[in-house]
């Protein structure tokens, strides 16, 4: 931990000693709503999000709030180790183009649904956002998405390759969160409840309706999001095994980084709230992406309660999208991606919102968590899809 703020209501611990402005006036809103127990944590990756900062945890025993999950419910990253010891550029450019006509990438969804089997269990009585949209996540299942999402091959230094997958939800996310979140909005201003409405942190009470729905939906949401990665990684294997004709796969590492479970901490069972954060009890293996220039790691969490046994989720945004396709030069980020042999996403200047440049050092973020995560295997990228 780099720093303790003690000025609210509940404390706020921060992993960091840069956070931006508008993210530590988030960070203060937490730590002042009335439902927020035991005190606020700030992974070394924050940066300003909707109602809550990317990278921030907090813990509730009677509230649960749909914008300190987000929009992308379920979001996160999945890793597998493969048998392989390397792979030249000619064939990880033949893998990447049998990946593109098996998995969409942006905003394209399949053809035709998915097979029923690959997705959760579906219970009409407490979704009813999820019935409505049901047929049409099917063929949205297996589907990268765009933003910060990336399908990337890697080599890591324990001498085998690695396939790293980072999406969630896909719109089916977004519809949850989005209604509940107006649904939250709703009733606290008829409880004449004492949140700002600019805070973005309307919540809803566990044990009503309401949030018993919220909870069923969310759930179903992080569940969907893993059969997505799972869906991604299976055709990324098949790819891989049609050109090498002879990999074999070690088991899933999946870590979701978008949701709210019940957890014990402090002698007592709260609501953990993740948004932008990994979960990292003792023991416990996780994944940590930097971007598509720079290491990612597969870790070991350290069970560390000030953090709510919780690590970055990645490396963490230092310019906003906008902000990165305005300040950053193409030729150079293309340039240092070819330098260091990547297969890379920039190809136009509108993709500079996912350069190497608009994101924090990756190594920096895992130096100042080395309390809360150990380094198992670093990753080096080889070949980066993105949406």
């Amino acid at each position: 931990m780099i720093q303790v703020i003690t000025a609210y209501r509940i404390p706020i611990k921060l992993w960091l000693d840069d956070i931006d402005p508008q993210a530590l006036e988030q960070a203060k809103h937490l730590a002042e709503l009335p439902c927020t127990v035991d005190h606020i944590a700030i992974m070394p990756d924050s940066h300003v999000g909707y109602g809550m900062p990317i990278g921030g945890v907090m813990a509730t025993v009677d509230t649960v709030i749909p914008n300190a999950v987000g929009v992308d419910i379920g979001c996160g990253v999945c890793a597998v180790q493969t048998s392989l010891h390397s792979l030249d550029a000619a064939s990880l450019k033949k893998i990447m183009a049998r990946i593109r006509q098996t998995v969409p990438l942006g905003f394209k969804h399949h053809d035709r649904p998915q097979a029923a089997s690959l997705m959760p269990v579906l219970d009409e009585s407490l979704m009813k956002v999820i019935s409505n949209e049901f047929s049409r996540a099917r063929r949205q299942l297996g589907t990268l998405g765009g933003g910060n999402h990336f399908i990337e091959i890697q080599h890591g230094n324990d001498g085998f390759i690695w396939i790293m997958i980072h999406s969630g939800s896909r719109n089916l996310g977004h519809k949850v969160a989005t209604f509940h979140n107006k649904r939250a909005i709703r009733i606290n201003e008829q409880s004449g409840q004492q949140v700002p409405k600019s805070w973005q942190l309307a919540g809803l009470p566990v044990d009503s309706r309401e949030g018993l729905e919220y909870l069923a939906e969310m759930e179903f949401c992080v569940a969907f999001a893993l059969a997505n990665r799972r869906l991604m990684m299976q055709r990324v294997q098949e790819a891989i095994v049609e050109e090498t004709g002879r990999a074999e796969f070690g088991e899933l590492i999946n870590k979701s980084h978008n949701f709210a479970a019940w957890e014990q901490h402090g002698g007592r069972q709260v609501m953990i709230h993740r948004k932008g954060a990994t979960r990292a009890f003792k023991g416990e293996p996780g994944v940590i992406p930097g971007s598509q220039g720079t290491a990612s790691y597969i870790v070991r969490g350290r069970g560390n309660p000030e953090s709510f046994c919780s690590c970055s989720h990645g490396a963490g945004r230092k310019l906003g999208r906008k902000q990165a396709i305005r300040a950053l030069d193409l030729k150079k980020e293309q340039q240092q991606l070819e330098k260091m042999g990547v297969i890379h996403a920039l190809r136009r200047k509108n993709d500079l919102d996912e350069a190497p440049g608009a994101y924090k050092d990756i190594d920096q973020v895992m130096a100042l968590q080395a309390d809360l995560v150990e380094i198992e295997v670093r990753l080096q990228p080889l070949a980066v899809l993105k949406g």
